[in-house]
């Protein structure tokens, strides 16, 4: 099996990118796979303390050949790392598909206009918009949040950069980026009855894609999608529930009490306190959840979340069988090139 750091990067100057098929928005794999009707896999990618790209590449290789694309989180918890524009910059050039991450804490607009215009001149055809946590919970409280936009006012304006072909200022653009544009939703935490209307607002705004904040209570989840299908944003909107291994009960309590945005019911809970091999029983766990997710109408694919433990991914997937009958694709003209220099 090739691995990534066995391969030669491409040059995007020497290969140019790819134009979108016929009907898209980007040549992005993981819309290519939506749009086909396959089930999708994303992936998260949590970025190094590092500087060394090899280490973005070891951190990759168990979801390359998995998942359709890797977000590469964007100071997720406003804690620095290696930002998502380097990871995406590094996979995109060996023809991974990629998730950029956008929080609206850090950049103001100006910043976040020219990131996505840099983003798309290096392959990323996936763009995910977030507010963002607030400062106070990461390890810098110090620093200073911008926010000049929120997750909706950043969608209207990539969408008009890219369908329109001006910055928000009016000024045209020799060439608009052609990205698939993704939000995130949190469909399990009050107010429930809200979360639905929420997405709709995303929707308008231009969201191509919906990943949503990890699922662990499967009928708060049914009742969201129910709404979800009521205002027929199934028919206009992808929508991929979160799902990831718990390592342990203490892991659990600890994330349903300081990670903002996750509920994890306590049964859930109980069953990882009952388990002989807790790390496994999270796999097990997760594995049951993406099996009963992938039953509910309106849904077109997963978005796992191992935080630090990428390397249970591929296992996931494979107890899953979530892709038999398909392959993962890779870029034509990134990957193909790679792997032949």
């Amino acid at each position: 099996m090739i691995k990534l750091h066995d391969l030669d990067p491409y040059d995007p100057i020497e290969m140019p990118l790819p134009t979108p098929p016929e009907g898209h928005k980007s040549a992005s794999i993981l819309e290519r796979t939506l749009r086909k009707g396959w089930f999708a896999v994303t992936a998260e990618l949590n970025p190094p303390d590092s500087a060394d790209p090899r280490d973005v590449l070891a951190a990759a290789e168990p979801l390359k050949d998995v998942t359709d694309a890797i977000n590469a989180t964007d100071a997720s918890g406003a804690n620095c790392h290696m930002s998502s524009m380097g990871i995406c910059s590094i996979l995109s050039r060996y023809g991974l598909g990629t998730v950029l991450q956008i929080s609206c804490r850090d950049r103001n607009r100006i910043a976040i206009q020219g990131d996505v215009l840099g983003g798309a001149s290096m392959g990323v055809g996936n763009v995910l918009c977030l507010t963002g946590d607030g400062v106070a919970v990461g390890d810098q409280p110090g620093a200073k949040p911008v926010f000049d936009f929120d997750a909706v006012s950043l969608l209207r304006t990539l969408k008009t950069m890219r369908d329109d072909g001006t910055f928000l200022s009016g000024r045209k653009l020799s060439t608009p980026p052609n990205i698939f544009l993704g939000a995130a939703a949190n469909p399990c935490i009050p107010p429930l009855q809200f979360r639905a209307d929420r997405v709709a607002k995303k929707v308008a705004a231009g969201a191509d894609f919906i990943q949503t904040n990890y699922v662990y209570n499967i009928e708060v989840f049914r009742e969201f999608m129910k709404r979800v299908r009521d205002l027929g944003l199934h028919e206009k909107v992808f929508i991929l529930p979160g799902v990831g291994p718990l390592a342990s009960a203490k892991a659990a309590r600890w994330m349903r009490a300081n990670v903002p945005g996750i509920h994890i019911p306590d049964d859930i809970i109980d069953r990882m306190e009952r388990a002989e091999k807790p790390g496994l029983e999270g796999k097990k766990l997760c594995v049951d959840l993406i099996e009963q997710i992938r039953e509910i109408e309106g849904v077109a694919g997963v978005h796992i979340m191992a935080y630090r433990r990428e390397h249970l991914v591929g296992e996931i997937i494979e107890d899953t069988k979530i892709l038999a009958g398909r392959a993962i694709e890779t870029d034509p003209a990134t990957r193909e090139s790679a792997i032949s220099r």
